[in-house]
């Protein structure tokens, strides 16, 4: 079964924070899956800590080199959000998460998050909140 990963774990891969070890053992050879804008999530994320002086831009740079070696397949976007717009309507919640849900749905994989609120939106749904999981 496919793990889709969320760009709120990913960056755990490469920030030393609460939650790195459990995203790391992530990385055990199991198929990871992410919507292809995950990488564009993740950058903005570095982005942030550098604009906060909590990392240089050379140090952001580097780390987003290491999260495109990640072993993450891309799951066209694209082709998600119709399927996602619904879902955010559905469950009032931004069709940023819901285009990982909409992955999972697709590739009949569970969705692994470190955002607590993207989680308590799904996992108090009927459905959802059987394939995702708070890292």
């Amino acid at each position: 079964m496919t793990t889709i990963i969320d760009a709120s774990v990913a960056l755990k891969w490469v920030c030393d924070e609460e939650g790195s070890d459990r995203a790391a053992a992530l990385l055990d050879g199991r198929p990871l899956a992410a919507p292809s804008f995950w990488l564009v999530e993740a950058a903005n994320a570095l982005w942030r800590r550098e604009q906060r002086g909590e990392l240089a831009l050379a140090e952001a740079e580097e780390r987003i080199d290491e999260l495109r070696r990640a072993p993450v397949e891309a799951v066209d976007a694209q082709e998600l959000t119709t399927a996602a717009l619904k879902l955010a309507s559905a469950l009032k919640h931004p069709v940023y998460d819901c285009l990982y849900l909409e992955a999972g749905i697709r590739t009949g994989g569970r969705v692994v998050t470190a955002d607590c609120r993207f989680y308590a939106v799904a996992r108090n749904h009927a459905y959802f909140g059987s394939i995702v999981a708070l890292l």
